[in-house]
């Protein structure tokens, strides 16, 4: 076999089994996609989503870092119910639950919260917030 013959068909099996490989995986927004919101090494993919009020919000971590999906207390529409992994009730007892090893959402896991009140809803990743993973849920009347 000659060198071009091998490269071509080294380039045709390489793509085929990448493609296998990649139908594995749900995006965001598909039609198939089992979560609203994918977690990577250290962003929210999208980082901003729309829902209407009453709607539910999955986020699945689709990396293979443990993450948490954080509300900021001050950042709630008045009137909205606290949410966090973990199951906390203020962004201070999410953040020490981190601390003692509680409200990680690990590779595969899902989280889900349904919003009940308009407006929006600003969250973060407690491990990766200083990397930016930050993340916004605008909820509407609609």
């Amino acid at each position: 076999m000659d060198r071009r013959t091998f490269l071509a068909a080294g380039t045709v099996v390489g793509t085929a089994g990448l493609s296998g490989c990649l139908a594995v995986f749900n995006s965001p927004g598909s039609d198939d996609a089992d979560y609203d919101v994918g977690m990577a090494d250290s962003a929210y993919e999208p980082a901003t989503i729309e829902v209407s009020v009453g709607g539910t919000v999955v986020w699945k971590n689709t990396s293979g870092r443990a993450h948490t999906v954080t509300a900021y207390d001050d950042g709630l529409p008045e009137g909205a119910e606290y949410f966090a992994s973990g199951g906390f009730e203020s962004e201070q007892a999410a953040r020490d639950g981190w601390e003692a090893g509680s409200g990680g959402i690990f590779s595969n896991d899902t989280y889900e919260h349904t919003f009940d009140v308009a407006g929006e809803y600003p969250y973060l990743c407690i491990p990766h917030e200083r990397q930016g993973m930050t993340g916004t849920v605008v909820v509407t009347d609609e």
